[in-house]
C-alpha cells in the first residue's frame, strides 16, 4: 500500500508539472501573437485581416495556455497571480473583440481611433506585465525551495 501511495502521488506530481511546462509554452506563444499583432496595428494604424489572425490566435493561445496552468496550479485558482492573468486575458479578449467590431464598422482602411489605439496599448502593457510576473514568480519559488 505504501508504494501504490507513494506512486500515485508522484504520479499527480508529474502531471501538474506537464501541465504547468505545456501552459508555459503555449502562453510564450500568445506573446509572439499578441506582440506580432500590437506591433503591426501600432506601425500601421489600421485594423487588417492579417491583424486579427495574430490577435485571435494569441486569445486561442492564452485561453489554452490558463487552461493548463490552472490543471498544473496546486494553489487552486484564486491566486494574485491568477487574478492578474485573468484580467489581462479578459483586457485582450476585449481589446480584440474591439478590433474585430472596429473592422467590421469601419474596414481595414480607416485609421485606428486613438482611443482604441490607447486601449490596445493598455490591454497589451497589461498583459506583458502579467507575463513577466508569471515568471517572476516562478522563478523565485525555484529559489526558494
Amino acid at each position: 500500500m505504501p508504494f501504490n501511495r507513494f506512486f500515485n502521488e508522484n504520479l499527480n506530481a508529474l502531471k501538474m508539472k506537464t501541465a504547468s511546462i505545456t501552459g508555459s509554452i503555449i502562453v510564450t506563444l500568445a506573446l509572439i501573437f499578441y506582440s506580432i499583432g500590437f506591433a503591426k496595428e501600432r506601425r500601421e494604424k489600421l485594423v487588417t485581416s492579417r491583424i486579427l489572425f495574430f490577435y485571435t490566435i494569441g486569445i486561442l493561445l492564452d485561453i489554452t495556455a490558463t487552461i493548463f496552468m490552472i490543471i498544473g496550479s496546486s494553489k487552486g485558482l484564486l491566486t494574485i497571480h491568477g487574478l492578474i492573468g485573468y484580467s489581462s486575458l479578459l483586457g485582450m479578449l476585449t481589446d480584440t473583440f474591439l478590433l474585430w467590431k472596429y473592422n467590421i464598422k469601419h474596414g481595414p482602411v480607416k485609421d485606428v481611433s486613438k482611443n482604441l489605439h490607447l486601449y490596445s496599448r493598455i490591454a497589451y502593457t497589461w498583459w506583458v506585465i502579467a507575463y513577466i510576473t508569471g515568471g517572476l514568480l516562478v522563478a523565485l519559488s525555484k529559489m526558494s525551495s
